[in-house]
């Protein structure tokens, strides 16, 4: 496998030089009228002809804004090269988002015209959009390759503008906020990956797409680098199929987010349950998979290693398809014993971190990093620096900026160039160490980000709450913690999810725990100044906010 387009101005000359180099290989596969369709990069390439005609016949111009509001599909790929390619700016939205979030979005980014999968909501019929065309066979909906050949006409040719793209990921106000990146942010982001990582590039690979194309990490490493890489990469029905598309695919690459490996190790813990045995050899694979990993085996553990390989996570691994070697993991923190876990399965985690606003990687790890505490070391070309150990991070995939919002913009990105992440950490020989977050923002398991303070602030315009905090650190889904006179949980709950309606889908109380006991001043939850100490309240209701948690897993992991 040949890393090609490294050096490409923007991402349609990526794609057009992948598929120069590769016409006959596999590029992409998904599954369509109740079969899988493989395109190679020759076929993707007629693909994108085609589009770019079917495009160029709604009469827009180069710098107009493109929706994408689909589930992740070849044509998904093929879409956003061909509208890059026209010089227009390509704004994706999760395909299962509230439409009202959807629609402020669209009315935000001025829109003129949105390519679906699925019929869309009055809210967004509402947009006054210019035109409304289906990826596929939509109801009520026209497709986009109405009236044209079944053979593109006119070669590809690369009219890219200056911006590619505008991410909208959501703010401290609780609206979503538009990152704009442009085609060298991004590529700039492809290359220096390709240059931390280049044992990774050896061998034929196959990806497995199943996070949001419509999140920057998915787009970048799942699309951009598969696509410099010449991997093919495989499109997933949904997560509820995810299990059954693993073993199909058999994919060697994951780019993956912990909750996946959460839930998957909550069912093999569960099946252990009963066999004491296995358990035992299970939770010995893993310490001696991770220890290795750490360089820190003798001879005869790593024999013992490969015996319980040979004996436990050969099984494991084949739930995953079997060829699974590598997982970009990003997106959340993962619990140290989730990765001894897998890394004793035979797995090797490549972790990162990053921004939406970066493109979004600013660190991962390199093949001989052996600790996964950390998030692995800064990638070429960035610069970052500790300001009361925020980490600031300046280079050429850092932002535009945010689409429309020059204050919010002078907020985060200063005079001299440097991203405030409003993260917080250290480097300790070369690798990037976190340790909280400058505004308490909670970054659930599958990489959402949520302003608690604003969460909190909206609950309580409904007065039967007295006090309340919102947790769920790590987690898959939100906790609230409520004083109130309302007794019935479930009634919080209700009435809590009541006064989200204006935040992003994913911001919904799944759990909810009252507390009798009042935060004061006295008692030291409060500061002088009224402000609910946070940390404090946590640790208090440790317990019990773990058995909510618990409760909710061990249910989700029966059959």
């Amino acid at each position: 496998m040949t890393v090609v387009g490294l050096d490409s101005a923007t991402l349609p000359a990526l794609f057009a030089a992948r598929a120069a180099k590769s016409p006959n290989a596999p590029a992409y596969a998904g599954f369509e009228h109740g079969a899988w369709r493989h395109f190679t990069w020759a076929e993707a390439q007629e693909e994108v002809n085609r589009m770019r005609e079917g495009l160029a016949r709604a009469g827009l111009h180069p710098g107009d804004r493109v929706g994408l509001c689909a589930y992740n599909s070849p044509h998904w790929v093929f879409a956003d090269v061909a509208a890059l390619s026209l010089g227009l700016t390509v704004v994706p939205l999760f395909f299962n988002d509230r439409p009202e979030n959807t629609a402020y979005c669209l009315k935000d980014a001025g829109v003129r015209l949105l390519l679906v999968d699925r019929p869309p909501a009055p809210e967004v019929l509402a947009c006054g959009l210019k035109a409304i065309l289906g990826l596929k066979e939509v109801p009520g909906v026209v497709s986009w390759d109405q009236g044209l050949p079944e053979h593109a006409t006119r070669a590809f040719v690369d009219e890219s503008g200056p911006l590619a793209t505008i991410v909208y990921t959501s703010g401290t106000t609780g609206r979503p906020k538009g990152v704009m990146l442009s085609h060298a942010n991004i590529m700039a982001n492809v290359a220096a990956l390709m240059e931390a990582i280049p044992e990774i590039a050896a061998g034929e690979h196959r990806f497995l797409s199943f996070l949001p194309l419509s999140h920057m990490f998915e787009r970048t490493v799942g699309q951009y680098v598969a696509m410099a890489m010449g991997a093919e990469t495989v499109f997933s029905r949904g997560i509820a199929e995810l299990s059954a598309d693993l073993k199909m695919a058999q994919p060697t690459i994951l780019v993956s987010v912990p909750k996946i490996f959460e839930r998957s190790y909550a069912r093999i813990q569960e099946t252990l349950k009963d066999a004491p045995l296995k358990a035992r050899l299970v939770a010995r694979t893993a310490d001696l998979g991770f220890r290795f990993r750490r360089g820190a085996l003798d001879w005869t553990e790593r024999l013992e290693a490969r015996v319980t390989d040979l004996l436990v996570a050969r099984s494991i691994r084949r739930r995953l398809g079997g060829r699974l070697c590598f997982v970009f993991l990003g997106g959340a923190p993962a619990a140290p014993s989730l990765l001894s876990f897998f890394t004793g399965m035979g797995l090797r985690f490549l972790i990162g971190y990053g921004l939406t606003e970066a493109s979004p990687v600013i660190t991962c790890h390199r093949f001989h990093d052996r600790d996964l505490r950390s998030v692995g070391r800064p990638l070429a070309g960035l610069e970052l620096r500790f300001v009361n150990d925020e980490l600031w991070v300046r280079g050429p995939s850092v932002m535009q900026g945010y689409w429309g919002q020059p204050q919010a913009t002078s907020e985060v990105l200063d005079s001299e160039g440097f991203l405030h992440t409003g993260d917080l950490g250290r480097l300790q020989d070369g690798l990037l160490y976190l340790t909280g977050r400058a505004k308490d923002i909670i970054v659930l398991s599958n990489g959402e980000k949520v302003a608690p303070a604003d969460v909190e602030q909206a609950i309580l315009e409904d007065l039967v709450f007295e006090q309340v905090l919102i947790v769920g650190e790590g987690r898959g889904t939100l906790a609230l913690l409520a004083h109130s006179a309302v007794e019935d949980e479930q009634v919080l709950r209700e009435r809590a999810n009541a006064q989200l309606h204006a935040f992003p889908g994913y911001v919904r109380v799944q759990h909810v725990l009252r507390v009798q006991e009042p935060w004061t001043i006295e008692n030291g939850f409060l500061t002088p100044t009224l402000k609910v100490r946070r940390q404090q309240v946590e640790q208090r209701y440790q317990a019990q906010i773990d058995a909510l948690y618990r409760k909710s897993d061990t249910v989700s992991a029966r059959p």
